[in-house]
C-alpha cells in the first residue's frame, strides 16, 4: 500500500493571475470601446490636436494584445495553475519560477501598452510587439514550461488528464509559433525587419496567426473546460474516447488551416487549397469537443437555469461552436469571396472572443473566488445581471458587424446594367455603415459595463471572505517509474502515463503542416515568380513604408487587389507575387475600412492631395472617418537609422548596392526635396516641407504598385 502523503496546493499564485485577468480585461475592453467610438467620431483620435499617439491605428494593436495575452493569457495561466495541482495531486514545481512567470508576463503587457501606442510595431497581426519584447516572452515561456513539466515529472496521479494534454499541446505549439515568427534581423533597439518577404511573409504570419488563436485562445481553453465544467456541474466528462479524438485531431489539422487568411490573394492555389481544406475538416473535432462540454451538462440542466457559473459555461462553449462552425465556412472560396476584407471577419473574430474566451474566463472566476475565499458569491443576481448585459453586449455588437459585412460585399460588388460600379467612390460604404457601428458601440458598452459589475462582485466576494493561499491536500504518493499499461485498460492510458511521449508526439503533428506549407515556400523560388521591373524601395520610399507602418494604416486599408472584376474595375491590375518580393513586412492587410492602396501609386493621385488627405481627411473625402495625420506635416524626417535599415535590408537578401547605406541619406534628401518641389508646384508651399515626415509617406504611397505594367505582366 502507498503511503500518503501531505502537501499544499498553492492558490496565491492563482489569486495573481486571476486579478490580473480581470483588471487587464477592463483594460482590453475599455480600449476596444474608444476603437468603437473613434469610427463614429474620428475626433476622438486626438490627432488634429496633433497627438499622434491615440488614433486608431496605433490603438487597434494594443486593444488585441492587451485582450489576447493580458486578459486571456493571465485567465489561462489562473486555470492551468489551478487545475494543474489538482490533477497531478501536487504543489507547483517551483513558487519561485511561479512568480517569476507572473511578474515577467505583467512586464510584457506593460512593454506593450508603451510600444505600441508609441509607434513600435513589426505590423505582424498578434505579433506586433519589438523583437526585444519577443525576446521576453521566449524566456518568460521557457520559465513557464520548466514550471509546469517539472510539476507534471513531480506528480503523485500516474496517468494525465484530458485537460493536461492540451496544456502539453498549447505551450509546445505556442513555443514553435513564436520562434519562427520572430525570425527577425534588429536594425535598432525596436526595430527590425522578418526574414521572410512578401507572399512568404503572408504565409508564415497566418501561419501564426490562425495558429495563435488555435493553440492560445483555444487548446488551452478546451483544457480549462475539462477541468472546470465537469466541476461546476458535478458531472464526469461525457466521453473520455471522444476526448482523445477531440485532442488529437484537433492539434493536427488546426495547423495546416492558416491559408484560408489568404485566399485569392497572391498565394499560390496550392497552399490556398490545402488551408480550404484543412479548415473545413476542422468542423469535426472542434464540434465534437463542444458537444462534449454540453453534454457533460446532461442531468444537471435545471442547474444551468439557476447557476451563473453554469450559464456562463454553457453560453462560452456554445460560442465556441457557433464560431469554429463559421470559420470553416469562411474558408470556403465562394463565401471567402464575399467576407474577406469586410466587418463579417470582426463579428466573427469577437463571437469567439467575447463569447468562447470572455464567458467561460468569467465562468470560471466566479467558480474559483468564493472557494478560494473560503464564501459564498456576493451577489448572484449581479453575476446574472452580469451575464445578461454580456450576453446582450455580444449580440448588440455582432449582429450590427455581420450586418456591415454582408453589406459592404454587396455595394463593392455592385455593378450597373451598363457594367460600371453603382458604388464607385468607396466612401459611399464607409457612411453607410455608420449607423451600424453605433449599435457595435452600443454592445460594446453593454459588454464593458457587464464586466465592470463582475469585477466588482469579485471584489465584493474577496472582502467578505478569508483567503487560503496554501491549501492543506493529502494523496497517496507515486509509484516511481513509467504508468504501464493494464489489462482492461483503453489503449491510450498507455500514452497518458508518459507526459514527455505526449510532447514528442504533439510537436511531430503541429509541425507537419507547416513544414509542407512553409518550407517549399521558402526555398522554391518557382514559388514566387520575379518580375525584372520590381526593384527595391529608395531610401525615401522605405521611410515612407516604416512610417506607414508606425501610425498602423494597415489596420484600415490592405495591399492586396484580388482578381475580382469589381476590385480590378475600382483599383486596377490584380496582384502578383512577384511584386512583393522586397516588402519586409508584408502589407496585404485583413480589414477595408478605408480602400485598398496597391495601386495607389503613378501620380493616381496628386502630392498635393495626399499632403491634405493627411493634413484634413473630410478636405479632399467629404464624411471620411480617418483621423487626421497633421504631426506628419510638423515632425522632423528623422534619416538617421536609414544605413542601418539599408545594410539589414542587403543581409536579408535585398540587393542593394554594396556600400549604398553611405548614400542612402543624401539620395533620401534629393528625393524629398523632389517632392517639396512638386508640392510647390501644386500650391503647398510650407517651409522646410521637405524636411518633414509627409513627403516620406507621399514618396512611398506615390510608388504603390507602379513596378509592373499591365502588359508586361500579363505576359509573365
Amino acid at each position: 500500500m502507498s503511503r500518503i502523503e501531505q502537501f499544499q496546493y498553492d492558490n496565491k499564485i492563482v489569486r495573481a493571475f486571476g486579478m490580473a485577468s480581470f483588471i487587464w480585461s477592463l483594460v482590453g475592453m475599455l480600449v476596444g470601446l474608444i476603437l468603437a467610438f473613434d469610427l463614429i467620431f474620428p475626433q476622438l483620435n486626438l490627432s488634429e490636436s496633433g497627438i499622434p499617439y491615440f488614433t486608431f491605428g496605433r490603438l487597434r494593436p494594443l486593444h488585441t494584445n492587451a485582450v489576447i495575452f493580458a486578459f486571456v493569457g493571465n485567465g489561462i495561466f489562473m486555470g492551468i495553475y489551478y487545475s494543474l495541482q489538482r490533477l497531478l495531486k501536487t504543489r507547483m514545481f517551483s513558487d519561485k519560477l511561479s512568480w517569476i512567470h507572473f511578474w515577467s508576463w505583467q512586464v510584457v503587457i506593460l512593454l506593450a501598452a508603451y510600444t505600441l501606442p508609441m509607434g513600435f510595431t513589426t505590423s505582424s497581426e498578434y505579433a506586433e510587439l519589438p523583437w526585444p519584447v519577443d525576446l521576453l516572452i521566449t524566456l518568460v515561456w521557457v520559465v513557464f514550461g520548466i514550471n509546469m513539466f517539472g510539476t507534471i515529472i513531480k506528480r503523485r496521479e500516474s496517468h494525465i488528464y484530458v485537460a493536461i494534454w492540451f496544456y502539453i499541446a498549447t505551450w509546445v505549439t505556442v513555443a514553435v509559433l513564436h520562434i519562427v515568427r520572430s525570425f527577425e534581423l534588429p536594425y535598432s533597439l525596436f526595430g527590425s525587419y522578418t526574414l521572410f518577404s512578401g507572399v512568404q511573409d503572408a504565409l508564415v504570419q497566418w501561419w501564426y496567426g490562425h495558429n495563435a488563436v488555435a493553440f492560445f485562445l483555444t487548446t488551452p481553453y478546451l483544457g480549462i473546460m475539462y477541468y472546470f465544467m465537469p466541476k461546476a456541474a458535478n458531472r464526469p466528462v461525457y466521453s473520455y474516447k471522444l476526448s482523445i479524438i477531440h485532442f488529437w485531431a484537433l492539434i493536427f489539422i488546426y495547423i495546416w488551416a492558416g491559408p484560408h487568411h489568404l485566399l485569392y490573394s497572391s498565394l499560390p492555389d496550392w497552399v490556398q487549397s490545402l488551408g480550404t481544406v484543412f479548415s473545413i475538416m476542422l468542423i469535426a473535432p472542434s464540434w465534437g469537443g463542444m458537444l462534449n462540454g454540453l453534454l457533460t451538462l446532461r442531468g444537471a440542466w435545471d442547474r444551468v437555469r439557476q447557476d451563473p457559473v453554469l450559464k456562463f459555461m454553457v453560453v462560452a462553449v456554445s460560442a465556441y461552436g457557433m464560431a469554429t462552425f463559421e470559420g470553416p465556412m469562411l474558408s470556403v472560396k465562394s463565401i471567402n469571396a464575399i467576407s474577406h476584407f469586410t466587418d463579417w471577419t470582426i463579428a466573427h473574430v469577437h463571437v469567439g472572443a467575447l463569447g468562447w474566451n470572455g464567458f467561460l474566463t468569467f465562468g470560471v472566476l466566479y467558480w474559483l473566488w468564493p472557494r478560494m475565499y473560503r464564501t459564498t458569491l456576493y451577489s448572484v443576481k449581479m453575476a446574472n445581471i452580469h451575464f445578461w448585459l454580456g450576453s446582450l453586449g455580444i449580440a448588440f455588437y455582432a449582429i450590427p458587424m455581420y450586418w456591415a459585412g454582408w453589406t459592404q460585399a454587396m455595394m463593392w460588388k455592385e455593378f450597373t446594367p451598363e457594367g460600371t460600379l453603382v458604388w464607385g467612390n468607396f466612401l459611399d460604404t464607409v457612411t453607410q455603415l455608420i449607423p451600424l457601428y453605433a449599435i457595435r458601440a452600443l454592445g460594446g458598452t453593454l459588454f464593458f459595463v457587464g464586466t465592470v459589475v463582475g469585477v466588482y462582485n469579485l471584489f465584493k466576494t474577496a472582502a467578505q471572505g478569508n483567503f487560503l493561499a496554501n491549501e492543506a491536500a493529502e494523496a497517496p504518493a507515486r509509484e516511481i517509474g513509467p504508468a504501464t499499461f493494464t489489462k482492461g485498460e483503453y489503449w491510450h492510458r498507455w500514452i497518458e502515463g508518459r507526459p514527455m511521449q505526449m510532447l514528442l508526439w504533439s510537436t511531430l503533428l503541429i509541425s507537419v503542416g507547416g513544414i509542407v506549407q512553409i518550407i517549399p515556400m521558402a526555398f522554391m523560388e518557382s514559388q514566387v515568380p520575379k518580375i525584372a521591373s520590381v526593384k527595391p524601395y529608395t531610401p525615401l520610399e522605405l521611410t515612407g513604408r516604416d512610417l506607414y507602418i508606425r501610425e498602423g494604416c494597415v489596420g484600415c486599408h490592405s495591399q492586396q487587389v484580388r482578381p475580382f472584376r469589381s476590385e480590378t474595375e475600382r483599383y486596377g491590375e490584380y496582384s502578383k507575387s512577384g511584386e512583393y518580393i522586397y516588402d519586409r513586412p508584408f502589407l496585404w492587410g485583413s480589414k477595408r475600412t478605408g480602400p485598398d492602396l496597391w495601386r495607389e501609386g503613378g501620380n493616381k493621385r496628386t502630392d498635393s492631395w495626399h499632403y491634405n488627405h493627411m493634413l484634413d481627411p473630410t478636405s479632399t473625402s467629404p464624411g471620411s472617418i480617418m483621423p487626421s495625420y497633421a504631426a506628419l506635416l510638423e515632425t522632423d524626417l528623422d534619416l538617421s537609422e536609414l544605413p542601418a535599415k539599408i545594410g539589414a535590408l542587403r543581409t536579408l537578401g535585398t540587393p542593394y548596392p554594396e556600400g549604398f547605406e553611405n548614400e542612402a541619406i543624401a539620395n533620401a534628401q534629393a528625393q524629398a526635396r523632389e517632392v517639396a518641389k512638386r508640392l510647390a508646384e501644386q500650391d503647398i508651399k510650407d517651409q522646410g516641407i521637405e524636411n518633414k515626415e509627409i513627403v516620406a509617406l507621399i514618396a512611398y504611397l506615390q510608388r504603390l504598385g507602379t513596378d509592373i505594367k499591365v502588359e508586361a505582366a500579363a505576359k509573365k
